[in-house]
């Protein structure tokens, strides 16, 4: 039961939270989303209901998955491009050694994946927080600094966690990666 919570814990912070975060940016523009946010909110009478709740996760999850697309075709380029190297792994070895790889991917991976789609997210989130203010980059304030920075904290954890998942998926795979020793890993 504990593996089950566990995976549940890094698709809620993988796709959820990064989407719930998109959602509030998009919520800039849209009365609808902004409604699916405040239902049950102090500033709205409507009680919460099971439908909304279930409505609105299945809302971050789909806005998760599109940060993460997003992610996928951008900051998993980038992140490339600029010396973080995908490891070739011996595929062979990995059903024997599957259940050691599935807790890299939740230790690893997963944050990864909240890191990087948070960026996404922080970037929707700024964007329609831009287009709503005429002004755009003369309004920018505390908010938008404070979000501007943990955004850049965000792409320094991507970066950090998609290094050690490649370091140490490729020394339990068996490549010439999977060779260094354990220093490199911190």
């Amino acid at each position: 039961m504990t593996d089950v919570s566990g995976r549940n814990f890094g698709l809620l912070i993988a796709y959820v939270l990064p989407g719930f975060v998109s959602l509030c940016g998009m919520a800039e523009l849209s009365p609808v989303v902004k409604s699916w946010l405040l239902t049950g909110s102090i500033t709205n009478d409507a009680a919460p209901t099971v439908g909304g709740f279930l409505y609105l996760t299945l809302a971050s999850v789909t806005a998760g998955l599109t940060a993460s697309t997003i992610r996928w075709a951008v900051i998993d380029r980038v992140h490339h491009a600029t010396g973080i190297e995908k490891p070739e792994w011996n595929d062979a070895v990995l059903q024997e050694k599957l259940n050691a790889f599935e807790a890299l991917v939740e230790n690893h991976y997963r944050y990864y994946q909240f890191y990087a789609n948070m960026v996404v997210a922080i970037v929707v989130l700024l964007a329609a927080r831009f287009v709503v203010s005429a002004e755009c980059i003369s309004k920018f304030d505390s908010l938008d600094g404070g979000l501007l920075l943990i955004g850049l904290v965000y792409w320094a954890g991507s970066r950090d966690a998609l290094r050690h998942y490649y370091t140490r998926a490729a020394f339990l795979l068996g490549t010439d990666e999977g060779d260094k020793s354990d220093d490199e890993w911190t």
